[in-house]
């Protein structure tokens, strides 16, 4: 398994994919789709912040100077 999706995920996770009785192939399966789920989750949150900081520009209110 690669060490470097192993450190990501914990090794909790990897505990519980390794105790199952799974084909190597399956096993790394469901280690493609856990990694492919993360992809998808950093997506999401990318996102999320940008339109968090779009928010903020676009309702920042102009102070008033007398």
């Amino acid at each position: 398994m690669n060490k470097e999706l192993e450190v990501k995920f914990g090794s909790v996770i990897y505990g519980k994919i390794n105790a199952l009785r799974l084909s190597e192939s399956e096993r790394q399966t469901a280690i493609k789709a856990m990694h492919d789920a993360d992809s998808i989750v950093d997506a999401i949150m990318w996102v999320t912040r940008k339109v968090e900081q779009l928010g903020a520009m676009l309702f920042l209110k102009p102070g008033i100077k007398h």
